[in-house]
């Protein structure tokens, strides 16, 4: 193995893991058997400022992540394909 695969493998596995943590901090939007028996949800401030809340930033931040990981994943692909 060269350099290349040992530092694009260390970057895919700390960007995986960097998407999991930020999967798992963010809220369910799932109101579960109350929202169904209560009818659903309620507009808030809150709710309709969504852009500017630490949730809407760390979904915006999975967001990017998550396309970065993508690319990453077919760069060294294609790569690997050229070299060999």
């Amino acid at each position: 193995m060269n350099i290349f695969e040992w530092i694009s493998g260390a970057l895919l596995l700390i960007s995986g893991i960097i998407i999991i943590v930020l999967v798992i901090l963010q809220e369910s939007k799932q109101n579960g058997l109350s929202g169904a028996i209560t009818g659903g949800t309620s507009d808030s401030y809150l709710g309709k400022n969504g852009g500017r809340t630490k949730e809407a930033r760390l979904k915006s931040f999975t967001k990017f992540l998550a396309i970065a990981f993508f690319v990453l994943t077919i760069a060294v692909n294609l790569v690997a394909i050229f070299i060999k």
